[in-house]
Formats: C-alpha cells, sequence, structure tokens
C-alpha cells in the first residue's frame, strides 16, 4: 500500500531552517507528482509546494525564495528546506502525492495519497 511519512518538523526562533522529509513506500516514488501542504489552526489548508514527476518545481507566493522542494527518486524521498522561516510559517506540514501529473499542484484535490503530517512552530 501506498505510505508517505514525514519527518524532520520541529521548533525553530524566526530566521532560522528545517528540512521536512517524506519517505513514500509501497509505489512507484519517481513517477509521481509530489507537494507539501500545510495547514495552521483555525485556517485552510495551504499549498506550499509541488514538484512533477519530471522535478519542475512550483511554490506559494508566500514562500517563494525561502523555500526549496526537491526529490531524490533513488531515495524515494521528498524533501521541503525551509530557510528565514517566519512566525506565519507555523503549521502542520503534511506531504501528498499523485500517479502521473496534475493540472494544479498546489491545490490538494489534486492529490490523492497523504501523510500524517509534521509539526512546524517558528517562534519570535
Amino acid at each position: 500500500q501506498v505510505q508517505l511519512e514525514e519527518s524532520g518538523g520541529g521548533s525553530v526562533q524566526a530566521g532560522g531552517s528545517l528540512r521536512l522529509s517524506c519517505a513514500g513506500s509501497g509505489f512507484t516514488f519517481s513517477t509521481y507528482s509530489m507537494a507539501w501542504f500545510r495547514q495552521a489552526p483555525g485556517k485552510e489548508r495551504e499549498g506550499v509546494a509541488g514538484i512533477d514527476e519530471r522535478g519542475t518545481p512550483a511554490y506559494a507566493e508566500s514562500v517563494k525564495g525561502r523555500f526549496t522542494i526537491s526529490r531524490d527518486n533513488a531515495k524515494d524521498t521528498l524533501y521541503l528546506e525551509m530557510n528565514y522561516l517566519k512566525p506565519e510559517d507555523t503549521a502542520i506540514y503534511s506531504c501528498a502525492a499523485y500517479p502521473g501529473p496534475v493540472a494544479h499542484a498546489l491545490r490538494s484535490y489534486e492529490y490523492n495519497y497523504w501523510g500524517q503530517g509534521t509539526q512546524v512552530t517558528v517562534s519570535s
């Protein structure tokens, strides 16, 4: 079965960095579109970054220039490098997957497999 497991979350001061990982198993990782989403208390789920099966990234404007999404298909792992973190980045971050290309990389409805999430807390 398809499984996605996030790791790397934690607490950091504003301006700091974290690197999230999402380990995939039970599917052909290299053929899937992948993405990171986040959800803060009282707010809707927000698409943060996506990367298609060709390695082409897409970013939300709020994180562009600060976050980098990447994938290592040899390790079946998706990454999100987060730099210059802000308190408004505080959220539960989840990874998502879809078998093939997606039309809208940052829309949650495009993805049918989800991890359970990892907490990121940025303090001021």
